[in-house]
C-alpha cells in the first residue's frame, strides 16, 4: 500500500500536465496509466499557440518546438471544389507565435517523462478498477497490473480523473454508454507521407455526413483526422464492401472533396487507420464524488475546432493552479469544495463558449443545406474563417479567476 498527495488516473496530456505541475510544486504524485507508451491515439494532433506560454512555464517548450511540425499560419476550407485560406488569428500577447502539430506518440511520452523527472511515480501499464473514500478523507484506489496478477491499493487525498471520455469503465467519473443513433459521430485518423498540403495551412474539410481536418505534423507527415456520422459510415461500408472502415471513409471523402483528393494523390498511407467512437462532445461535471475531472472527461468540444489537446492541458493547469494555491488548507473541512467551485467557474469561463461554438460549427457542417449556405458565404468572405478560428479558441489563452 502506498500513500500520495494526489492520484492521477490517466497519463494523456491532461493527466501528465496535472502530474507535472503538482510534482514540481512538491506534491507526492502517482499516475496510473493502462496503456504502454509510446501509443497512437485518434487525434488531430494540433496544439494552438495559446498553450505555448504554459509549455514555457512547465519547462517543455523547447522540446516541443524542436520536434513539432511547422507553424500553422493559415486556416482553410476544403469543401466540394472549393478551396479557401485565411490568416490564423494572431496570438494576443505579441510575437510570432503559431500553433503546431506533434504526433501523440512523441508528445504524450515526452510530457509523461517530464512528470516522472519532476518526481511523479508512474504506474504503467496499470489500471484503476475501483475507487472508494475512507472516513479519514483519503481515497483508496484498487489498481491492477497488465495481467491482473499484480494488485495493490494506492491512497491519496486528491484524485484527478484524466481518463478521457471515449472509453467506458467502472469509475464514477466514467461516462455511461448511450443508445446508438444514426447521428453518432465516429472519429478516424491516419498519417500520410509525401502529401501535397501547404505546410503552413490547416484546412477544415467538409464532406457529406461529416467533417475533418489536415495538418503537417512532425517529420513532414500529414495527419488527416475526421468525424463521420454512424449512418454515413454504414453507407460507406456498403458502397465499398472490399475496403476496411478507414479506407472506405477516405474513399467517401475523396469522392466528394477535390481539395483532399489533390492533397493525397501523391501521398502514401503510413501505418494503419485508427478509429474510435462514438464520441460524446459536451460539458460534464468537473467535480464528482469528491473527484476532480480534467480533459475530455470534464468536457469536450467537437473536434471541428481542433482544440482537444489544448483544452485538456489547459483544464489541468486551471485545476492544479488552484490546488497548489490552496495546498496549505486542503485538509480543512470544505477546502476541496472551495477549490472545486473555483475550478468549475474557471473551466466554464474559459471553455464553455468554444464548446458552444464548436457544436454550432459541427451542426452546420453535417447538415447538407446548412453546409452549402455556409460554404457560399465563406467564398464571399474568406476572413470569416479567421473569425471562426478565433471563436474556436485559437487566440484565447486560459485565464484564472482573479488574474
Amino acid at each position: 500500500m502506498s500513500e500520495y498527495d494526489a492520484l492521477v488516473v490517466g497519463a494523456g496530456p491532461a493527466g501528465a500536465t496535472a502530474a507535472l505541475m503538482l510534482a514540481r510544486a512538491g506534491w507526492s504524485v502517482a499516475v496510473v496509466e493502462k496503456a504502454v507508451f509510446p501509443r497512437r491515439k485518434v487525434c488531430g494532433e494540433f496544439i494552438s499557440a495559446t498553450s505555448l506560454p504554459l509549455f514555457e512555464e512547465l519547462g517543455i517548450a523547447n522540446d516541443f518546438l524542436a520536434h513539432a511540425g511547422p507553424p500553422v499560419r493559415e486556416v482553410g476550407l476544403y469543401a466540394g471544389n472549393t478551396r479557401l485560406a485565411a490568416a490564423m488569428p494572431r496570438f494576443p500577447h505579441g510575437g510570432e507565435r503559431y500553433g503546431r502539430a506533434l504526433c501523440r506518440e512523441r508528445f504524450d511520452a515526452a510530457l509523461l517523462r517530464a512528470a516522472a523527472n519532476a518526481g511523479a511515480v508512474i504506474w504503467q501499464p496499470w489500471t484503476v478498477k475501483r475507487l472508494s473514500q475512507g472516513a479519514n478523507g483519503l481515497h483508496a484506489a484498487s489498481v491492477y497490473g497488465e495481467d491482473r496478477r499484480q494488485a495493490t491499493t494506492l491512497r491519496a487525498r486528491v484524485v484527478i480523473a484524466a481518463h478521457g471520455s471515449w472509453e467506458g469503465g467502472d469509475l464514477p467519473t466514467h461516462i455511461a454508454a448511450c443508445p446508438s443513433r444514426g447521428s453518432d459521430l465516429f472519429a478516424f485518423k491516419a498519417h500520410f507521407v509525401h502529401a501535397a498540403l501547404p505546410v503552413s495551412l490547416m484546412p477544415l474539410m467538409l464532406f457529406p455526413g461529416g467533417y475533418g481536418g489536415m495538418v503537417t505534423t512532425d517529420g513532414g507527415r500529414v495527419t488527416l483526422s475526421c468525424c463521420i456520422r454512424r449512418d454515413t459510415l454504414t453507407a460507406c461500408r456498403l458502397q465499398w464492401p472490399h475496403l476496411k472502415a478507414g479506407e472506405a471513409v477516405l474513399a467517401h471523402i475523396r469522392a466528394a472533396n477535390s481539395g483532399v483528393d489533390a492533397v493525397l494523390k501523391p501521398a502514401t498511407l503510413e501505418g494503419r487507420w485508427l478509429s474510435v467512437g462514438p464520441i460524446r462532445p459536451g460539458m460534464r461535471s468537473v467535480y464528482s464524488n469528491r473527484i476532480f475531472v480534467v480533459g475530455n472527461a470534464a468536457g469536450e468540444a467537437h473536434p471541428i475546432v481542433a482544440e482537444g489537446i489544448s483544452m485538456a492541458i489547459q483544464s489541468s493547469w486551471l485545476l492544479c493552479a488552484s490546488l497548489i494555491a490552496h495546498s496549505h488548507e486542503l485538509e480543512l473541512d470544505g477546502a476541496m469544495d472551495k477549490v472545486a467551485r473555483a475550478y468549475s467557474a474557471d473551466w466554464r469561463r474559459n471553455f464553455a463558449a468554444r464548446i458552444h461554438a464548436a457544436a454550432l460549427f459541427a451542426n452546420l457542417a453535417t447538415r447538407p443545406t446548412a453546409a452549402k449556405i455556409a460554404v457560399s458565404l465563406l467564398r464571399r468572405v474568406p476572413q470569416l474563417l479567421t473569425l471562426g478560428a478565433h471563436l474556436g479558441g485559437k487566440a484565447q489563452p486560459p485565464v484564472l479567476s482573479g488574474s
